[in-house]
């Protein structure tokens, strides 16, 4: 497999579909990364814990549809082209 822009596409989308399908009660609060893990006092600055998990919960929030459009083009394009 040759190192292409299309290989390097691929992996961005595995990662973001990796992200999208953690779930919370079921895998993230089993490692301590809960919903109510991430919550601070008012005025104080996010540690990086609550930032990553702002980020997921956003990445399968905001990324949800496009993710399916994104996929089910890619497995066309490998149906078609190999």
């Amino acid at each position: 497999m040759a190192f292409t822009l299309y290989s390097l596409l691929q992996t961005a989308i595995l990662c973001v579909n990796a992200i999208a399908v953690l779930h919370e009660e079921r895998f993230l609060s089993r490692i301590g990364w809960g919903v109510d893990q991430g919550v601070g006092g008012f005025g104080d600055d996010p540690g990086v814990k609550a930032q990553i998990l702002n980020l997921i919960r956003s990445v399968r929030t905001v990324m949800r549809v496009p993710l399916i459009i994104v996929n089910t083009g890619c497995i066309v394009l490998l149906l078609l082209f190999g």
